[in-house]
Formats: structure tokens, sequence, C-alpha cells
């Protein structure tokens, strides 16, 4: 090698060492970052894989006329759930109906979710799916046999009308009902009243918050079902 070569070649070789050092560390970084996605991602399918078997666990314990919640992720969900002056754990409901060998569930639900506005009935598996939502649980009546038909009936009859949703929530008319305003109703109107609900009021607003229907001495919880931060299941 020429004197002048050694010379530049000497001038180069830190640089080029940095250069090196610098290319692995960014190919350390990025295997990192890569192995992180993947565990992250194996967590998350694992955890959802769990959620379901929970869920069509908790399905073989529902019955006819059951209240069924759940707890959204969006911010429409925080906000209703905020709503709730004694237990802001959900932030919609419905009630379940088993029809074949298809568990059910009738609610009202307004928003982009629902288009056209009008109630519902999706199977169960979809309405407490853990893509959307937090958690859910299952609340029961006591009702005899006849209210327990009579829920399911009344809740079927608002469907088949194509009622929508109530975006005024207004508590006063029948011909469009909220959520919580929907189950209330079907209810109160399958019990004769004989189940007593209450109603909150804010800012002399007064209206049926997810909590009204279940913090009730006449109805008592069957599951609580909850999704950790990593989609896990807790079950209480």
């Amino acid at each position: 090698m020429r004197s002048n070569d050694t010379f530049d070649f000497m001038k180069r070789w830190p640089l080029c060492c940095l250069l090196f050092f610098l290319l692995a560390c960014h190919s350390q970084k990025t295997n990192q970052s890569d192995a992180n996605n993947l565990k992250d991602s194996l967590l998350k399918e694992r955890s959802i894989d769990e959620a379901i078997n929970q869920i069509t666990r908790v399905k073989k314990t529902v019955l006819p006329g059951d209240l069924v919640v759940r707890t959204g992720k969006d911010f429409t969900s925080d906000a209703m759930r905020k709503l709730s002056q004694q237990d802001k754990t959900y932030s919609h409901c419905g009630i379940a109906s088993w029809e074949e060998d298809t568990l059910f569930v009738y609610h009202a639900l307004g928003g982009d979710f629902n288009p056209d506005q009008k109630i519902r009935r999706d199977p169960f598996e979809f309405f407490c799916n853990p893509y959307e939502n937090k958690g859910f649980g299952i609340f029961r009546y006591q009702l005899n046999k006849q209210q327990q038909q009579g829920i399911v009936r009344i809740a079927k009859d608002y469907f088949l009308k194509g009622t929508r949703f109530d975006m005024q929530f207004d508590l006063t008319t029948d011909e469009r009902m909220y959520c919580s305003e929907y189950i209330y109703k079907t209810i109160k109107k399958a019990t004769s009243g004989s189940i007593p609900l209450h109603t909150t009021t804010l800012n002399k607003i007064q209206f049926v918050a997810i909590d009204n229907l279940f913090v009730n001495p006449y109805c008592s919880e069957i599951q609580r079902v909850v999704f950790n931060q990593n989609n896990s299941l807790l079950s209480k």
C-alpha cells in the first residue's frame, strides 16, 4: 500500500468504525422493536381468545329477560358512564333473549354505530365483544315466569315497530327511546310497576342512568367481567 493510501485509510478508519457502530445499534434497536411488537401482538391475541372463551362461558348462565350491560371504549361511552351517580361501571344496556340456540341482546343504540337509529338485535358475543368493550355484566330481576316472558315480548315489540333512538333523551315520549329508557319502560310495562325503578335528575333534567337499572334491591348481579389494560380477563 502506498504511503498516501495508508494515510487516507488511517483517516477514514475512525469514521468507518463509527458508521459500523451506528448501523449495529440501529439494527439491534430495530430487532428489539420488532420483538416487542411481536410479543405485544401475541399477548393481545391470547387475551382476546381468553375473553371470547369467557364470554362463551358466561353466555350459558344467561336467562331470558336478564339485563346485559357493557363498558364501551369510546368517548361517548365514557360520557354515558359519568351520568350514573352510584356505579359508573357501565355505559350501555340491553335485554337478553334466547331464540332457538342463539342468545340475542335487544338494545337501543344511536350515533355512527347504528346509522338507521333503530333498536337492534345483536348476538350476545357481538354485544360483549372485547375489541370494542372493556367488560360486561349480567343482572337479573326478581321475576315470575310470566313477567320474564313479558319483558322479552315487549322488548321485541319495540324492536319490530322500528323504534328509533332518542337523541333528545326525552323520557316523556315513547316514540323514540335511548338505551336505558328502553329497558326502564320495558321492565315497568312487563311488571306493571311491581319492580320500582328510579330515575336521576341533574340540572333539573330527569333521565334514566344506567345504574338506575341495576342498583336496586330487586336486581341481583349474576356476572361481572372486566378486561384489564392488556385485554386479559379478570372475572369477579
